[in-house]
């Protein structure tokens, strides 16, 4: 039998839990039966409009509800997601766009001036679908949303070649270099890696039978599932990824309005919607938090959260500490992984116990494979790259190259390596080193930056800072720390610190003040701009 496909698992939801929850957004919910309604519709218009078998469709959209409702709908006809970042500017979009071969775009009223000025780049798209959000009315070359949704359909929607567990989801990533490359991830993997965690996982092959039913879903979904919120971007991965997991458990996603992370608003929604799990990003995301909940402690009930999931960036345990002081249920869950490898490792801290820094336990299928091939043994100190194997992407979009070096063959195995060093202690966890393309090398010895950030941010006047690698005539590269902090923090006494807690070597020759490092809305930097800007101040 085949593996999964995502809309025969939601649509088995809708039927189990029809008047649960599915959708939340600003205080307003729609059940499963509704969504699975408008996602027919929404499927049906965008077969009806010509897209073709596994077409890309642009997702251009904040966190909302169109977001899911629209994953639900490509899934059903067998249409392919491309997530789209919010700041791209117009030739990052046509560049996106293109490079897909999207021939839908789903886009916001508030994008509506950027996705005019693109149509005439853009020949291969058959549909525009414009989602009100306040921000001016539907254009004429446009089709409104609501009205897409509300497309006539006899039953679930499928596409004429019928689903399947090959159909498609793309995860766009710019990763550290070059333009953004598209993650080809099969429906049958996706689910594999993203469901086998749960209590009840399903059986890696489909049971769905020629009436569309599966026992194995209905045995699970017997009630409403958990209700998470998604602080992150969907755009991202660790997004949409954890919320395709909770809506596969007939869960309900909640989003919040507005389009930055609002920790006041995030400790409100939590507190009205009764939130059990949640989605971030690192400090980025956890530290505002810590901070809300430091300067009001009594101000809200968040006893309803027990779980907080995080990937992508560092979340420090200094961060991890000072939550669990206001939420001592609270297990937080720093998973290690990528858009091209999901599940590479885990760390759990609570209110009993928080782990170190970077430090994971290896998951199922991942490795730390050094130069020659071989496999690092724990304890021997030795840094390789940390590889995946198992369920993986089948490669980038259009790019063969990059899919060979990410994704090689090494002793008949196929890994997927995204880049991320790192050394497995005596006990078997890693400690994670950082992505090689940001790697310093000063004076012959490797310096990563992460390390020398979380000694920066354990600094009590350090909010947030970037190591990076600037040319020098001594050292090669001599690392520099851009930070936020006050005006007059003493430069030599934060150097000072970094010494106290690593080699002399790692800890920064300068040091400069910002008011901010302007992080994407996913927690990340860019540490092209940030290298080259302080080599312009040394």
């Amino acid at each position: 039998m085949a593996e999964w496909n995502l809309a025969d698992i939601w649509d088995n939801v809708a039927a189990s839990v029809p008047d649960a929850p599915a959708l939340t957004h600003d205080g307003s919910s729609r059940t499963w039966a509704v969504v699975e309604q408008r996602a027919n519709g929404l499927a049906r218009h965008l077969l009806d409009a010509g897209c073709g078998h596994r077409a890309a469709v642009a997702f251009y959209l904040h966190n909302r509800p169109e977001y899911c409702e629209l994953m639900y709908a490509s899934a059903k006809a067998s249409l392919t997601h491309v997530n789209t970042n919010h700041r791209y500017v117009a030739a990052e979009l046509e560049y996106l766009w293109t490079n897909a071969d999207a021939e839908a775009v789903v886009f916001q009223g508030v994008f509506t001036e950027q996705v005019d000025a693109l149509r005439g780049a853009l020949p291969l798209v058959r549909a525009y679908v414009h989602v009100d959000d306040g921000h001016g009315d539907c254009p004429d070359w446009a089709t409104p949303y609501e009205t897409a949704v509300a497309t006539p359909t006899d039953g679930s929607v499928r596409a004429p070649e019928g689903r399947s567990d090959d159909d498609l989801v793309f995860m766009y990533t710019g990763g550290t270099t070059g333009m953004p490359k598209g993650v080809m991830w099969r429906h049958g993997d996706l689910i594999a890696v993203t469901d086998r965690a749960n209590r009840q996982a399903l059986p890696v092959e489909s049971d769905v039978d020629a009436d569309g039913v599966s026992a194995a879903v209905r045995a699970r979904t017997v009630g409403p599932g958990p209700i998470s919120l998604v602080a992150c971007p969907l755009m991202h991965g660790t997004g949409l990824f954890n919320s395709i997991n909770t809506l596969m458990l007939g869960g309900s996603i909640v989003t919040t309005p507005g389009t930055g992370f609002d920790a006041i608003g995030f400790c409100d929604t939590v507190q009205a919607e009764r939130v059990k799990s949640t989605f971030i990003v690192g400090d980025a995301f956890a530290r505002p938090i810590a901070n809300a909940l430091d300067a009001e402690p009594d101000r809200w009930d968040l006893s309803s959260l027990r779980v907080m999931i995080s990937s992508g960036v560092m979340w420090s345990a200094e961060v991890k500490r000072r939550l669990s002081e206001h939420l001592p249920r609270l297990i937080m869950v720093d998973t290690y992984g990528s858009s091209e490898a999901i599940g590479m490792g885990s760390s759990i801290s609570s209110g009993e116990r928080t782990e170190q820094t970077a430090r994971f336990s290896l998951g199922a299928g991942a490795v730390v494979i050094a130069d020659d091939g071989s496999l690092v043994e724990p304890g021997s100190g030795v840094i390789g790259r940390v590889g995946l194997q198992g369920h993986t992407p089948i490669g980038y979009y259009k790019d063969p190259e990059k899919t060979a070096a990410t994704f090689p063959v090494i002793n008949g195995v196929r890994y997927s390596i995204p880049g991320d060093f790192a050394t497995i202690e005596a006990d078997g966890t890693i400690t994670l080193l950082g992505r090689g393309s940001v790697c310093i090398n000063t004076g012959g010895e490797k310096v990563f930056p992460e390390e020398v950030e979380e000694a920066l941010k354990t600094h009590p006047a350090i909010s947030d800072a970037i190591a990076v690698g600037v040319p020098d005539e001594r050292f090669g590269q001599a690392v520099t720390a851009v930070v936020v902090a006050p005006d007059d923090l003493d430069p030599t006494e934060a150097i000072g610190h970094v010494k106290e807690r690593l080699a002399g070597y790692k800890a920064p020759k300068r040091i400069h003040v910002v008011d901010d490092l302007a992080r994407a809305s996913n927690g990340k930097i860019d540490y092209k701009r940030w290298t080259t800007w302080a080599a312009e101040r040394t």
